[in-house]
């Protein structure tokens, strides 16, 4: 995949850390972790090609980090979820917002 944008411009994508999940609309808004696990992919081959200012790869960085923090945060969700399934058989809307 060509990218026709300069260098200091990193591709568009919605805010990487979008706001908590507060119903099932909030969530479709915000990237899944699929497409957060190939943006990633694209940041790390951006930042390995060498051809990254210390501006652009800081900001690179930024984002790959908020990126996995998100993927996290989604992975554990899911993670409580197939326990809460596993345990009783049944499910409902879980928050993580919660102390």
């Amino acid at each position: 995949m060509t990218d026709d944008r300069p260098p200091s411009e990193p591709p568009s994508m919605p805010d990487p850390v979008g706001p908590a999940r507060q119903d099932a609309s909030a969530s479709q808004d915000e990237p899944g972790l699929e497409a957060r696990l190939k943006r990633l992919e694209e940041i790390l081959a951006r930042m390995e090609s060498g051809d990254v200012a210390l501006e652009d790869a800081l900001r690179l960085f930024e984002e790959g980090v908020a990126h996995v923090r998100r993927a996290e945060r989604i992975l554990a969700e899911t993670e409580l979820r197939v326990e809460e399934l596993l345990s009783d058989g049944t499910t409902s809307a879980l928050d993580f917002d919660e102390p």
